[in-house]
């Protein structure tokens, strides 16, 4: 991607982050991927609890007010998309950990250890977990790389449901 690819998705994010915070969604990511002469605009929303397909209908009407009273894009079209953070993306503020408590993650740490462990809570500095039955505080700064693992028969429950 591009400088000015970097800027406009910038300044995209900018734009929304009051926006939708007053309907209370975090902006969790902003892409912008050429698709012809058009462009596709994903912008990636979350909330504490997660969010529905209401949640998600409501953000897309202000993101599209937003974009068109801005004029971030300019006079190129574009395909909007917003949707839910997702699973797969990595776990990188302290905000992710939390709205996935009891989930279980894999972590690669700076130091490059990889381990499985469920997440039973954070605070501003440090994700805790239990790995094999066994308490772990794991600060944000060694943590390289961390994803949520997808259970199918996930403990205590049904499945994680993805809006």
């Amino acid at each position: 991607m591009t400088a000015r690819h970097d800027a406009t998705r910038d300044r995209i994010e900018a734009e929304l982050v009051d926006p939708l915070g007053a309907l209370g969604l975090d902006v969790e990511a902003v892409e912008i991927t050429p698709a012809g002469k058009r462009r596709i605009v994903r912008v990636a929303v979350d909330r504490d609890g997660g969010v529905n397909h209401d949640d998600l209908v409501e953000a897309e009407h202000e993101v599209s007010r937003v974009l068109d009273d801005a004029d971030v894009l300019g006079e190129q079209p574009y395909t909007l998309e917003v949707t839910s953070r997702g699973v797969d993306r990595p776990l990188t503020l302290p905000r992710h950990w939390r709205r996935n408590a009891d989930r279980l993650v894999k972590v690669t740490t700076t130091d490059g250890e990889t381990l499985t462990g469920r997440i039973t809570g954070c605070d501003d500095e440090a994700a805790h977990l239990d790995v094999s039955g066994q308490g772990r505080t794991l600060p944000f700064g060694e943590v390289a790389k961390a994803l949520v693992q997808i259970e199918f028969n996930r403990p205590g429950g049904s499945p994680h449901q993805e809006a």
